[in-house]
């Protein structure tokens, strides 16, 4: 791969930047603070493209690829997390599976829909007992009656669940096959039934509303089935393969961010008669976050353009968001330090920065996990 993006990447960087910089940022800490998610300024993204990020042109996309997807939410988290990750979560795990296993029909009347800025994307896959090992737990059931979808059962730490107007659930649709008897649903939540509980009150991340569900005999057409019955588990392996991308390039965004702050900081604070950031100790930390966000960013793009490819990309994408999301980790961690008490406070965007960084360990398969997929697959190999 040339590292080296080309002219199409630059201008879509500078374009989510700008809009970014200017809708985004300044409403950050309002956003963490309050709870909610920017609406307003997210319906702008509409006419940009950038709530249609793996949609393409046929369908009223703006057709890029994905190191283009990847550069947009590491602006987007750069500016502010949580809406970095709702419009990660929306754009790779609510839309993506529509686009790639969608009917003609479902891509039709959801594409258009989830790309106006009136609705978010949503995926249904951890539940109060199963979140790593889905292939085992899952308890959520889909049983035909007539020409329906009976649903029952429940989920958790559900992303964008009350701003979705339908939800890609992952549901047992043959309890006896194991990891092959599961599917994904369409399941729209105006449906009887459904009920998308409030939110959770988290550490970051606190404008990107995180729910319960609960599924009491709902019932969905049978043609909400989303691609083939009992392919679902192996369709959430590959919408959780792009979505460790997303979450990859977030974890750089938020990286970006603390290093930004770190240098602003380090030349404006005066300590011992000269700005810290001529301090021995201060420039190293610098250096080391600088260093590891680089290259987080180019595991980041590699995974993404491997996608574009049509290569296998599985490996490299856990490798990405295992080594951005810790890199996110120490780059807030020594952002913090360099502000001192200062950054131990509210009012500097490192505390949010060091808050919002946490959960991408964690989100989209732990960093053990990461290192379970990453050592399975260079056994493999060797």
């Amino acid at each position: 791969m040339d590292f080296q993006l080309n002219e199409e990447q630059q201008m879509v960087r500078q374009m989510a930047r700008d809009f970014a910089e200017k809708e985004l940022k300044p409403r950050a800490a309002e956003t963490d603070e309050r709870g909610h998610l920017p609406m307003e300024a997210i319906k702008k993204m509409a006419p940009l493209g950038l709530l249609g990020l793996p949609v393409p042109e046929e369908y009223g996309g703006p057709g890029i690829d994905s190191v283009s997807a990847a550069i947009v939410i590491e602006e987007i988290g750069r500016a502010c997390g949580s809406t970095g990750l709702s419009i990660a979560a929306h754009n790779g795990l609510g839309l993506w599976p529509i686009v790639a296993f969608g009917t003609e029909a479902q891509k039709r009347r959801w594409i258009p829909r989830l790309m106006s800025g009136e609705t978010l994307g949503a995926l249904a896959l951890t539940e109060p007992g199963a979140g790593s090992d889905l292939a085992g737990g899952v308890r959520t059931t889909a049983v035909k009656e007539g020409d329906s979808w009976i649903i029952k059962g429940s989920k958790a730490w559900i992303t964008n669940a009350s701003h979705a107007e339908v939800i890609v659930t992952l549901c047992r649709t043959d309890p006896q096959a194991g990891h092959r008897g599961m599917s994904m649903i369409l399941v729209e939540t105006s449906r009887e039934g459904l009920v998308v509980h409030p939110k959770e009150t988290k550490m970051g991340v606190r404008g990107s509303p995180t729910h319960a569900i609960t599924y009491d005999d709902v019932r969905v057409p049978l043609e909400n089935l989303l691609g083939e019955e009992g392919r679902g588990f192996h369709q959430t392996m590959m919408t959780l393969d792009g979505g460790r991308i997303g979450i990859g390039a977030l974890s750089v965004g938020l990286a970006q961010a603390a290093l930004e702050e770190a240098v602003r900081y380090a030349k404006e604070r005066v300590a011992f008669g000269k700005p810290i950031a001529e301090h021995q100790a201060i420039r190293w930390m610098i250096a080391d976050m600088a260093t590891e966000i680089e290259a987080a960013r180019i595991l980041v793009y590699r995974a993404a353009w491997l996608k574009d490819q049509g290569e296998p990309f599985t490996k490299e994408a856990a490798m990405a968001k295992l080594f951005a999301s810790e890199a996110a980790e120490r780059a807030a961690f020594k952002a913090i330090q360099i502000h001192g008490s200062y950054g131990y406070s509210t009012e500097y965007p490192v505390e949010r920065i060091y808050r919002d960084q946490r959960l991408m360990t964690i989100g989209e398969g732990t960093s053990e996990v990461q290192r379970m997929v990453i050592s399975r697959r260079v056994l493999q190999e060797y």
